[in-house]
């Protein structure tokens, strides 16, 4: 074999495909895919499994896709196959929960896959730890009993966030403890604070002019704290005036900049971090209204879903991010979430569809393709791995795409 055909070869290899999804949002918690991509790919279901209730999407290390569900008075985290769907091993534990509204009663919050270790947090707010490789128990805790956490109005739904030896969450607990640190190894205290209620958005780390900053999305606002010690650097308050108000969408960090979003009126801001204060450069409820799916960003724009998922139909937009002009809206597009994968938008709506659409501000694009994944609605995020779509449906089933180049 000549040098030219063997580097052919190479880049022709499924090693291409070598991006995991082990949390929410993916390997940077901001819904992108830097994985090779072809928006021309035939999406072809390799299985499709039957699992447990609730909307835990799943999360991908290797070989394996970890899923986190429930089964009668059991939450259940379980291993499969990423090839086949064949269950590796399971680990369950009793929970009572029960939704007040007839939703599901199974977990909602992404499992978090860290090294060798899988974290889950439950909808009665259990944390588990367990190992990778078996599902062995390492650790767990009810927050209830040691943090004081309250049941919120659709559970809890907060995806644990890991930097260095720390395991954060936005916790909600009671006697300053609204926010956590735990050690990921032994789930003991390191640090907490303030007595802010849970959101259900999930934190992100960004670091800004050489500083580490864990950004929480509570239901009271935007809380910015330095991960090594819990000091708090700045607060904003940026709720609806509405009791049953959802802050749901991960802040999304870009430079030295800041962007959240929510909806009942709150709309969205966009801050500029200078050490431990932020100034606003915009804000509004016309440009990005983000109910609970997270918005995008690609080349200085942001793209998202605007407007509230239960009464409103929603639109989809991008938006300028550096203004918050609107370039280009799609109404009556309804709810949904969105990846970036390279420079196309893959859009799994509620209605069980999925839209390929390129990511450009130009104008409103054409979808490359829309694909009917199930009759089932579909509200969880989905998990983009190693070239593999995994989506989970309302009618509990796990449907895995394959796409070919």
């Amino acid at each position: 074999m000549t040098l030219r055909v063997l580097i052919f070869a190479l880049l022709l290899a499924p090693v291409g495909w070598s991006q995991d999804w082990p949390q929410l949002l993916g390997p940077s918690r901001n819904g992108t895919y830097t994985g090779p991509f072809n928006p021309q790919a035939k999406f072809t279901q390799i299985w499709k499994k039957s699992i447990g209730e609730g909307f835990s999407p799943p999360a991908v290390a290797g070989s394996r896709v970890i899923v986190f569900h429930r089964k009668g008075a059991n939450e259940i985290i379980e291993s499969l196959d990423a090839a086949t769907g064949a269950s590796q091993w399971t680990f369950a534990y009793p929970t009572a929960y029960r939704d007040d509204f007839g939703f599901s009663d199974g977990p909602r919050a992404v499992p978090l896959i860290d090294g060798d270790f899988v974290y889950t947090y439950g909808a009665d707010a259990t944390l588990t730890c367990v190992e990778l490789r078996t599902g062995k128990k390492v650790w767990s805790l009810d927050s209830k009993k040691e943090f004081g956490v309250r049941k919120e109005y659709f559970g809890a739904a907060i995806s644990p966030m890991i930097d260095g030896d720390k395991l954060m969450m936005n916790i909600g607990g009671a006697n300053g403890a609204g926010i956590i640190a735990l050690n990921k190894t032994t789930g003991k205290t390191i640090w907490k604070v303030l007595n802010t209620e849970a959101g259900y958005a999930s934190p992100t780390m960004a670091t800004i002019n050489g500083e580490k900053h864990a950004l929480f999305f509570t239901r009271e606002g935007i809380v910015d704290i330095d991960p090594a010690n819990g000091r708090i650097r700045f607060q904003l308050r940026w709720r609806a005036r509405s009791a049953t108000t959802v802050n749901a969408a991960t802040p999304i960090v870009s430079g030295n900049q800041v962007f959240v979003s929510a909806s009942y009126g709150t709309g969205a801001v966009l801050l500029t971090i200078n050490g431990d204060t932020a100034k606003e450069v915009w804000s509004g409820d016309e440009s990005l209204s983000n109910h609970y799916a997270t918005s995008v960003l690609k080349s200085g724009y942001l793209y998202g879903y605007h407007g509230r998922q239960d009464i409103e139909t929603q639109e989809f937009r991008c938006i300028d991010w550096k203004t918050g002009k609107v370039k280009w809206s799609i109404k009556g597009f309804g709810a949904g979430s969105v990846t970036l994968a390279g420079d196309h938008l893959l859009l799994l709506k509620e209605d069980g569809n999925l839209v390929v659409m390129p990511a450009t501000p130009d104008a409103a694009p054409n979808p490359i393709k829309t694909l009917k994944i199930s009759a089932s609605p579909i509200r969880s995020f989905p998990a983009l791995a190693n070239g593999r779509l995994l989506i989970r449906t309302l009618s509990n089933e796990l449907i895995a795409l394959q796409t070919t180049q």
